[in-house]
């Protein structure tokens, strides 16, 4: 399968290109700064690209199977630009007839009870909030849309960690364990969503994976 890969040199982007090069799938990544990109790998490629630029994108994924979307805020930009890239790409898949858009999102709309969002919760970090808040408004556009996303949010806490290849699932609600918590390693998150992309259960829906 042909991927491309936005946001492959980050810290779950580049697990996610790993995951999807040991599986035989031919990566394109489409980066800020290619350069930075360490994976060696002849079915592996990176290049530059501004995921806000729907014309730019467009041109780089026509010919790919499926788009994933590792796409993080850094610098100075605000976590707004979260929902502009959002209605980036839902335009550049529309216009290639790129078949699947899976977007990696945040943990923070995800429900602890009915109506309560763990962002909402005293227990959630005040430097999060911001980042949680942009990630659900583009979650928002993304089920507005009419093209074949899927929306994959980690558990509460996702750490790099060790590759186990197990996890369980869930949808708009946080996954616990027996202890309430709510964890999994960057590999493992990685091994969920390339577990989507070759066998979809969550088509035009939100999924979480925890242990």
């Amino acid at each position: 399968m042909k991927i491309a890969l936005i946001g492959g040199t980050g810290r779950i982007g580049q697990r996610i290109a790993l995951e999807a090069l040991k599986r035989g799938h031919e990566v394109t990544s489409i980066e800020r700064n290619p350069e930075r990109s360490t994976i060696n790998d002849p079915h592996f490629k990176a290049v530059q690209g501004d995921a806000r630029d729907a014309a730019q994108i467009a041109n780089l994924i026509a010919g790919n199977d499926l788009l994933i979307s590792a796409f993080g805020t850094a610098g100075n930009q605000p976590d707004s630009v979260l929902a502009d890239v959002a209605r980036a790409l839902i335009q550049a898949v529309k216009q290639t007839g790129v078949k699947r858009l899976i977007v990696v999102g945040g943990a923070g709309s995800l429900e602890v009870a009915p109506g309560v969002q763990l962002m909402d919760t005293p227990e959630f970090p005040e430097a999060w909030k911001s980042n949680a808040r942009g990630q659900a408004e583009a979650l928002k556009v993304y089920r507005a849309s009419d093209v074949n996303w899927t929306y994959a949010s980690p558990a509460g806490l996702i750490e790099p960690g060790e590759r186990t290849g197990t996890y369980r699932l869930g949808t708009d609600q946080l996954v616990t364990d027996e202890k309430g918590e709510s964890r999994i390693s960057m590999e493992d998150f990685a091994v969920a969503i390339l577990d989507e992309v070759e066998k979809p259960q969550f088509e035009r829906r939100r999924f979480t994976a925890a242990y």
